[in-house]
């Protein structure tokens, strides 16, 4: 760390565990998956005891499986709803990340995606105190073919882009 850049902004991709915040808080920018208010207070928590904000995506559960984390789209309106997020100096609520269901049906995949652009753009119209932070809308795997990837706007890179690439030894 010492020899990188300090500008260098860190996301935080994947699955986190509330125990293990306490050692991105001093460093991360953005974290990609927020799968619960529980999750969102100890963000809220370490972010302040570091003196920073850190961004947040909301991850929404739309896949039909058990195995992907997340807020369902009924939950994460209600929890927004509530006004809790409002209490959070430490968070700035970004946007909206999901995962699709993993299958080769494309109308499933399409389904999942339109949900998650439905639910981001009632965020954006129920809640305008989010205001320019609720930017980032993030689904989609690399894997996934272009149609599913409207109207995202984060890519995230993975095995099928890397496979050319250096990485392709330990992917």
């Amino acid at each position: 760390r010492q020899q990188l850049p300090k500008d260098i902004n860190w996301h935080f991709i994947g699955h986190l565990q509330t125990n293990k915040v306490k050692y991105i808080a001093p460093y991360i920018s953005l974290i990609h998956a927020v799968d619960s208010p529980r999750l969102l207070n100890e963000i809220n928590k370490q972010a302040l005891r570091n003196g920073r904000q850190i961004r947040c995506l909301l991850q929404l559960h739309v896949a039909e499986e058990e195995t992907k984390f997340g807020f369902t789209p009924e939950e994460c309106m209600e929890y927004l709803r509530s006004g809790e997020f409002r209490n959070l100096q430490g968070v700035v609520i970004s946007g909206i990340m999901c995962m699709a269901t993993n299958t080769d049906d494309e109308q499933r995949i399409r389904r999942d995606f339109s949900t998650a652009n439905d639910f981001f753009q009632q965020c954006c119209r129920e809640f305008p105190e989010l205001g320019e932070s609720m930017q980032f809308r993030s689904w989609g795997m690399s894997t996934h073919r272009q149609p599913h990837f409207r109207p995202k706007n984060v890519l995230k890179m993975g095995k099928r882009v890397l496979k050319h690439a250096f990485l392709h030894k330990y992917l």
